[in-house]
């Protein structure tokens, strides 16, 4: 089956950029693009219009972005769908049938994505398939100079194993290079067990031991992925603080996040949060496996 690159729109300038982002990765991988508008009715003495007039501007407002899109990617196969409900149901649903989803972030705040507020979180603490985030100052020119694909690394070959395959397959989509991340602090010696202790002195130490296990988790996307340049990054410190400090040199930051659901609504994990706020370029949160309960 194939998927579509799918592109969340709204209106706002940053949804706009979104939706140019998803259009190039849609024609740099051959794939069509679907474009999702949500929308509700409003009371119709508050707007002047009944629900169909409703449903009529909303979607005049979504095929003007679209003649856009198409305009400069002619050779793009596009689809159009505007549903009616909420945004969160409607583009968490989308993501399952798509390749990746692409919203629009405000940016250095709050995600928005879609709509003010978290509507943007929530979908990607609900998506079952890769999110990416766009800022509205996004443009074609960040994806070439040299910039790299940054992801993050963390435990075993198994736990990262399918954010590492969306980081090689989009450089690979791009022609461009990866830089795989992994981040290390001195936890208490307790946290080790006897056998993470021998291998830890087998490996000669700390900072060799998280060389040696990332090096073990890249190894089969370096065999999939044979043309793809590949820098192996390891740096005491935070993840977030790791990740945001070569975050400079991305074209595309690749997280994973493994959503918790909690009394107030799920959470995408500190370190998917800490790179959504404050990295300047697109960032596509990878989930590791289903939400789990929290």
């Amino acid at each position: 089956m194939t998927r579509p690159i799918t592109a969340g729109v709204d209106g706002t300038e940053e949804s706009l950029a979104a939706l140019d982002w998803a259009a190039r990765e849609a024609v740099r991988r051959g794939l069509p693009l679907r474009v999702v508008h949500a929308w509700r009715p409003e009371d119709q003495e508050a707007v002047g219009g009944d629900r169909e007039t409703q449903r009529r501007w909303v979607s005049e407002g979504v095929a003007e972005s679209v003649r856009a899109v198409t305009g400069r990617y002619p050779e793009l196969e596009v689809g159009v769908d505007v549903l009616e409900g909420g945004p969160v149901e409607a583009l968490a649903a989308a993501a399952a049938g798509a390749e990746l989803l692409a919203l629009g972030s405000r940016g250095h705040g709050p995600v928005v994505g879609f709509l003010l507020g978290s509507v943007g979180q929530q979908v990607i603490a609900e998506a079952a398939r890769p999110v990416v985030l766009v800022r509205a100052g996004d443009r074609a020119v960040t994806e070439a100079a040299g910039r790299e694909i940054v992801v993050g690394q963390q435990g075993g070959p198994e736990d990262s194993a399918a954010v590492l395959e969306f980081a090689f397959g989009t450089a690979a989509a791009r022609g461009a290079a990866v830089r795989v991340v992994r981040a290390w602090t001195l936890p208490p010696v307790f946290a080790y067990s006897p056998g993470s202790l021998r291998l830890l002195d087998e490996s000669g130490g700390l900072e060799p031991y998280e060389k040696k296990a990332l090096s073990e988790a890249v190894r089969p996307l370096r065999e999939r992925f044979p043309d793809v340049p590949v820098a192996e990054h390891v740096e005491m410190g935070s993840a977030g603080q790791v990740l945001l400090s070569v975050a400079g040199r991305a074209q595309l930051m690749v997280v994973g996040r493994r959503a918790h659901r909690t009394a107030v609504g799920a959470r995408i994990g500190s370190v998917a949060h800490g790179v959504l706020h404050h990295a300047d370029c697109p960032v596509a949160v990878v989930p590791h496996g289903p939400v789990t309960p929290g």
